[in-house]
């Protein structure tokens, strides 16, 4: 079973009670379609929309966090386009972290060599000399 994320925007017309039996019964086909609820959010409530959706402007954000099998979403994303009170809907399949990959390894720094010394650069060999003289 995979780890999913759903995000759904009600509209914001619904009252209370119809707005928490629409979140229970979401929930609900989750679970009857072998799905597992983990997390239910809705502390985001009531926002403004980045753009109008069907002239509403506003929107009560619901979070919901399941494991369900390969198929279930979008079986999900079938029913929550019929419900007419659901705006917007979202389902994100979650990366699993993985415990058993190694740390990179670390590369060795390179340490930077010593520059002459500026006496050492200045000195010009007498053969050096010659050669400048003759051009």
């Amino acid at each position: 079973m995979n780890r999913y994320e759903l995000t759904y925007i009600i509209d914001t017309a619904v009252e209370d009670t119809a707005r928490k039996d629409l979140v229970e019964r979401i929930s609900n086909l989750i679970t009857v379609n072998g799905g597992e609820v983990e997390k239910v959010d809705e502390t985001w409530g009531k926002r403004r929309l980045a753009y109008a959706i069907n002239y509403k402007t506003e929107g009560w954000y619901v979070l919901v966090t399941f494991k369900a099998p390969e198929e279930l979403p979008r079986e999900l994303q079938r029913n929550l386009r019929n419900i007419e009170h659901v705006i917007r809907y979202l389902v994100v399949k979650l990366e699993e972290k993985r415990s058993n990959v190694k740390p990179r390894a670390v590369r060795p720094q390179v340490v930077a060599e010593e520059e002459p010394k500026a006496e050492e650069s200045a000195e010009v060999k007498p053969a050096e000399a010659a050669d400048t003289d003759a051009v």
